[in-house]
């Protein structure tokens, strides 16, 4: 089909808002790839660097004339303003196979986390036992016993020298993942069982000796790793405590049973409350979170050689993610919505995302920040702009709730897992179904996709831990 090319006036701009380049005279049919020697030229990039455009939205796949004159009935006789947002220089390819079903677990597998580094996978089961495999070989490396009841949640440090987790025993405790063995006795404390672990980030701490432990007891215990001792208790909330996070500018995030957000400072002192929702919050995810948790290891695997490279390079990446604004908040509540929240500016939630007809059990921001997917128990998850909040599409395929999503680390694709006992990958440039990736015998509880996005993990009540890979 040929295309009538009309001539458009254009402006490129960055996510940021900063207008880039003069006003374009430009001809209607120009191409994303055009644009993208167009932005590279203008921006005077040394190397030239993938970019998305969108216009009112609208991203530019084929041409301006396809996708927005006639796609999106633009009129070509105003003022195209380009938004250009930079893309991962790496592409993950899709895991498409099953390549080990790891069996040794006696009871359901609830938790999976690749180490930052990519080199460890653990996994936390009801069974009490930690267990952490290779992944080169694909066998078991070791395994930690102490738990006394379910392991519920895990947590890698981010320099990658210790995992902590957190039970169904009220504990904490630390592991190294080269022996094994436990790092001293369990951080005890909690009268009730363990929630949800955050380390503090390590651009701000390098030795990443603090960790932050919620739980249903309604408190959150701040833990010294090394001293191995509660530094002090956030205490507050008049409910269970759901979900921590620790943020990129040292504050720490709770959601609780009590339908409250609460924000503390580095020192245990509360910040600020954000109240809102109308029920429960279940789940909390910060646009940083894929810096934070990866700190100084990226896609290329190299390791700086001491701690200041290392803080270095962490904040870095951190102020690279978050760009010009402010850190984002997203929240997932039982009353169907999520909120997203702009916690350093306004306890007021920057927009009210509906849409779910259940749960919100799980949210996630892309690494990038931009996306933001949620999970729910009514059988989808949704995407959502992950700046405005604006709803973008709904992904439909899961016949039953949708326990947990995550993001492959160039942004490009997500994963979901259901109860219905498949894991699905879905492709965000068309926002269609990928891949499925039947095999577990039973409900998919967790799921993990290694940052340097070579293989993804997902364990579940058929007791086995499966590894996929291209």
């Amino acid at each position: 089909m040929s295309e009538t090319a009309t001539t458009i006036l254009a402006q490129f701009q960055s996510a940021d808002g900063d207008k880039t380049g003069p006003p374009l005279s430009l001809p209607s049919s120009v191409t994303a790839e055009q644009l993208s020697v167009l932005i590279n030229k203008f921006l005077e990039n040394e190397e030239t660097r993938p970019y998305a455009f969108y216009i009112d939205g609208h991203e530019v796949v084929r041409s301006i004339q396809r996708d927005i004159i006639e796609g999106a009935q633009r009129s070509a006789e105003e003022s195209l303003t380009i938004v250009y947002q930079p893309q991962a220089f790496f592409k993950v390819r899709a895991v498409s196979r099953c390549s080990a079903t790891l069996t040794g677990h006696t009871e359901a597998v609830l938790a999976v986390s690749f180490s930052p580094d990519g080199k460890h996978l653990a996994s936390g089961s009801g069974d009490t036992t930690v267990r952490i495999w290779d992944l080169a070989t694909e066998t078991p490396r070791v395994t930690c016993r102490g738990h006394r009841n379910w392991v519920l949640s895990l947590a890698w440090s981010p320099d990658a020298r210790r995992l902590a987790s957190g039970g169904m025993d009220n504990d904490v405790r630390l592991w190294d993942p080269l022996t094994g063995k436990e790092e001293g006795a369990p951080l005890s404390g909690h009268r009730k069982w363990i929630t949800a672990l955050a380390w503090e980030p390590l651009h701000l701490n390098p030795t990443a000796s603090r960790l932050a432990s919620s739980s249903k007891d309604g408190t959150v215990r701040v833990w010294d790793a090394v001293r191995r001792r509660c530094l002090f208790t956030l205490a507050g909330h008049t409910a269970a405590v759901t979900c921590v996070k620790w943020g990129g500018d040292g504050r720490i995030y709770t959601s609780s049973q009590d339908r409250s957000i609460r924000i503390w400072n580095s020192d245990g002192t509360l910040h600020a409350a954000l109240p809102g929702h109308a029920h429960w919050v279940n789940t909390l995810a910060l646009s940083t979170d894929f810096a934070l948790r990866t700190g100084a290891y990226d896609h290329t695997g190299s390791v700086p050689s001491d701690s200041a490279g290392a803080q270095k390079r962490a904040t870095d990446r951190y102020n690279d993610t978050k760009g010009k604004g402010s850190e984002r908040l997203v929240s997932g509540s039982d009353d169907f919505t999520m909120h997203l929240w702009d916690p350093q500016n306004s306890t007021k939630p920057t927009a009210r995302m509906v849409g779910h007809q259940k749960v919100v059990n799980h949210v996630s921001f892309s690494p990038d920040g931009r996306l933001i997917a949620s999970a729910s128990f009514d059988n989808s998850v949704k995407l959502w702009d992950g700046v405005t909040g604006k709803f973008l599409a709904s992904l439909r395929g899961h016949v039953a709730a949708v326990y947990q999503v995550c993001w492959s680390s160039d942004s490009r694709m997500l994963l979901s897992a259901s109860k219905d006992s498949t894991l699905k990958i879905w492709d965000l440039r068309t926002r269609k179904l990928k891949l499925e990736l039947p095999g577990h015998a039973d409900e998919v509880f967790a799921v993990d996709w290694s940052p340097a996005g070579d293989c993804v993990a997902s364990g579940g009540k058929d007791r086995t831990l499966k590894l996929w890979k291209h």
